[in-house]
């Protein structure tokens, strides 16, 4: 049902029945219109699109409003703690302020537009405005899922070129050195352990001594340490299906990793009654709980680099050197893919694509002594 009712100074009101909601209530839409002819012409493809079943029924819900109701009822209960507050905190920092107050079915492609390229000459990161997009794209894309907006704006922007960092890894002489500048560090384990078997650091962090097979020289990856500020921290799944994992490790990391477990022993027996609670942690302070990333890096890692006289690299730039030095000695790229938990083979070979050149070189040396060596020798 659909019909005009003149409301008076050649204004249309457009009224199309939709239908009753959850409560038994009837939900029209209405919209009033100059001039009849005009109204006219908006009934005829509102009754198309009522036809179609592409009507939308958004009220006069705000775009803030709806982020809100999606964050809370969808996003909360499909993301980790740590990505969902990051995606309410991007919301009221770039996206709220901005746009918050359209309302979401006169939200414009324009409008969206505007507000990444104020992002960038705001001097924010082309990554920044990507990901902001990957957030209200996502928010959009439930209210055409729930019929509120007939399609998705943030799908008809230009994004910004996404500039690729060049990969930081240690050489395999700096990969050397820096190995010798940890044998009088307290979380020498820690250091042999990342860089040899690729771990990103949360998961190293988040090891219990089950997880680690000193008789087969092994470590399962089952979970991930998060920490999110003012929450303290807890224990995730694997960021990925395939980071569930289990890694042959190295000898040297073994005996190191028994050394660390020796020493933790002896720190427990020295605690006194209730000072330190057992919970299975592979590194653990004084008290039993999980380390701190950040104080490792800041009061341990950057102070062995600074003194070994290395480059000034992140902790998790340890888990690219394991995957570089691998890949730069001929390693099959299936193989890292599957050490360090990526998703893909593609992945791995996009993240690492410096060392392919070196790979390729490699493999026509080969080559050159395969078909050519016996030519050369005559």
């Amino acid at each position: 049902m659909a019909n005009l009712i003149d409301k008076g100074n050649d204004k249309w009101m457009v009224r199309v029945y939709l239908g009753r909601d959850e409560n038994g209530k009837t939900k029209f839409h209405n919209k009033t219109i100059k001039g009849k002819r005009e109204a006219q012409a908006y009934l005829a493809k509102m009754t198309t699109q009522k036809n179609e079943g592409t009507i939308t029924d958004s009220g006069r819900v705000k775009l803030s409003e709806h982020m809100e109701t999606w964050l809370e009822t969808v996003v909360k209960n499909r993301v980790s703690e740590k990505t969902y507050l990051d995606y309410k905190d991007r919301t009221k920092l770039y996206i709220t302020p901005e746009i918050g107050n359209i309302r979401l079915d006169r939200l414009k492609p324009e409008q969206i537009q505007e507000l990444y390229n104020d992002m960038l000459e705001r001097n924010l990161s082309p990554r920044t405005v990507r990901y902001t997009h990957t957030i209200l794209r996502n928010c959009l894309q439930q209210a055409v899922k729930w019929n509120k907006i007939y399609r998705n704006p943030a799908n008809l922007v230009d994004l910004p070129k996404q500039i690729k960092k060049e990969m930081v890894a240690l050489t395999p002489e700096q990969a050397d050195k820096f190995m010798k500048a940890t044998i009088e560090s307290q979380h020498k384990a820690f250091f042999s352990l990342l860089i040899a078997s690729g771990m990103r650091p949360g998961e190293a962090l988040g090891l219990k001594w089950g997880d680690i097979d000193f008789d087969n020289r092994r470590v399962t990856v089952n979970r991930s340490l998060t920490r999110v500020i003012g929450k303290g921290w807890s224990l995730q799944e694997p960021k990925t299906a395939r980071s569930r994992r289990t890694i042959p490790l190295p000898k040297s990391v073994i005996r190191d990793l028994k050394e660390h477990k020796t020493k933790q022993n002896e720190t427990i027996l020295e605690a006194e009654e209730g000072e330190y609670r057992e919970q299975g942690f592979v590194f653990a302070n004084s008290e039993g709980n999980p380390l701190d990333e950040r104080n490792i890096h800041r009061r341990h890692f950057k102070e062995i680099l600074k003194k070994a006289k290395l480059p000034d690299i992140r902790l998790y730039d340890l888990r690219h050197t394991c995957a570089t030095l691998l890949l730069s000695a001929g390693e099959n790229p299936k193989v890292v893919s599957e050490r360090l938990g990526h998703a893909s083979i593609n992945l791995t070979l996009d993240t690492y694509s410096h060392v392919l050149p070196d790979m390729q070189q490699s493999a026509t040396d080969k080559l050159e002594g395969i078909l050519f060596g016996d030519a050369q020798e005559q």
